[in-house]
């Protein structure tokens, strides 16, 4: 039987938490009843600066039910990053975390067969979505989209996998010595290697409250992910530069040609779209090389992840 702490991002979840925690602890208890868990298992709901009531509804449940714990960062530092937060806190008191975002959209029903998983061996349970029905068309498709996205870019990750898993305490500790500043989870947890397994997740409608993921979060992860973990964007500009330099050597070949043939018609628009096309090229080629560099600068600085300012964990 293991202690079992279940870890959950919250921002502006003030509408969703009171409902969120009662499901879990039913879950727990269940759990805890059938043997799989302890009954000193716990939730660990992580307050990332949020602007609502949401850490004031955690301190009131946790006056409940002392198995409603908490951690409140001193500022909102991204999904991320408040997981790393929960897992990092929660690592030294129990056997295992599962991460599941708070609106419990994923089937945390999967939860029982995740630790069922890890007493057969497995360090790792990834959740992978085989059902998207309940996210909306534009969400579903970009999902999806980001996923090919990222295998095409050589990012290693679990496909239709986000950020709902089991991670034991061997897994903990090694992710723990994962010390970039510019985490992606996704891509780093299959890293660590250990024996990992999955279940199936159907996404279920959210009850309360929004989703916090917007677009250009999603757009914002997508390429983090991607700049953090392939340098296939580099490779792609030194491509293109190429093909740049052949098709330019190809418009001197045809200027000549033309010269000699005296066909040759002197034009602004040739002109004026190689300067504009050329241009483009070297903008977009600077920007995915300063992106690198301004992610070795981050990293350079070894500031801190997130900052705790308050807490209340179990004894």
């Amino acid at each position: 039987m293991i202690r079992l702490a279940i870890v959950s991002p919250c921002y502006n979840e003030e509408e969703i938490l009171e409902l969120s925690a009662g499901k879990l602890l039913e879950l727990l208890d269940t759990m805890s009843a059938d043997g799989k868990v302890s009954s000193d298992s716990f939730v660990l709901f992580v307050n990332d600066g949020s602007e609502d009531a949401t850490w004031s509804v955690i301190e009131k449940l946790h006056g409940r039910d002392a198995r409603i714990c908490g951690i409140s960062l001193a500022h909102n530092v991204g999904h991320q990053n408040a997981i790393m937060a929960g897992m990092m806190t929660a690592r030294g008191m129990v056997d295992g975390v599962v991460t599941v975002d708070a609106d419990l959209q994923d089937d945390i029903k999967c939860i029982p067969q995740m630790v069922d998983l890890y007493a057969q061996g497995n360090e790792v349970v990834y959740g992978v979505k085989v059902s998207r029905e309940a996210d909306p068309v534009l969400k579903r498709y970009s999902a999806q989209a980001f996923y090919k996205l990222q295998e095409s870019m050589g990012v290693q990750t679990i496909y239709n996998h986000a950020d709902f898993r089991f991670m034991g305490k061997r897994a903990l500790d090694g992710l723990a010595q994962f010390d970039e500043r510019n985490i992606y989870l996704r891509g780093i947890i299959p890293l660590i290697g250990y024996r990992s397994a999955t279940v199936d997740d159907v996404i279920s409608n959210r009850e309360a409250g929004k989703s916090k993921y917007t677009l250009r979060k999603m757009l914002n992860l997508a390429f983090d992910g991607i700049t953090s973990f392939s340098i296939r964007p580099i490779q792609i500009i030194t491509i293109t530069g190429t093909v740049m330099l052949i098709l330019a050597f190809t418009m001197l070949i045809y200027v000549i040609v033309s010269r000699i043939l005296g066909h040759y018609v002197p034009g602004w628009s040739s002109l004026m779209l190689s300067v504009w096309f050329i241009g483009s090229v070297l903008t977009i080629s600077i920007g995915i090389v300063g992106t690198y560099i301004g992610k070795m600068y981050m990293e350079i600085k070894h500031r801190p992840r997130y900052i705790i300012e308050h807490s209340m964990l179990p004894k």
